[in-house]
């Protein structure tokens, strides 16, 4: 399936043919609320009726506001969320964002493309 681009241009969707949603963020980006929600609905468009594991590409992402993060907090097409960073400044986001919010499914910050992706294709 073809990349979506996410309204607004921040970021792209796809669901890849291993079975995985893939959002890409694009580099320092700041994710407001407007951002988050087009996000989200892009995820659940291209995953219709099911759910599915998906990888968060968030290296280089400047800063993701509190009211974005409280709708990372709400239920989606994926059922379990690998957030990929690449710096001290992601995981600071990352781990801000599980401490702070309830994740609606399994997830867990990765600096490692090889280890999310496993972890994301192992299930629960």
């Amino acid at each position: 399936m073809e990349p979506v681009i996410v309204d607004g241009g921040k970021g792209t969707v796809e669901l890849r043919s291993d079975g995985i949603i893939h959002l890409i963020w694009e580099p320092r980006v700041r994710i407001e609320l407007q951002d988050a929600r087009a996000a989200m609905a892009a995820v659940n468009r291209i995953a219709g009726d099911s759910t599915y594991p998906m990888l968060v590409d968030m290296a280089t992402t400047e800063d993701v506001t509190r009211a974005a993060r409280a709708v990372f907090s709400i239920p989606c097409a994926a059922n379990r969320i690998a957030l990929l960073g690449a710096s001290p400044v992601d995981r600071i986001i990352a781990n801000f964002f599980l401490g702070v919010h309830i994740p609606p499914c399994p997830t867990r910050f990765f600096t490692s493309r090889t280890e999310s992706m496993k972890w994301l294709q192992e299930g629960d």
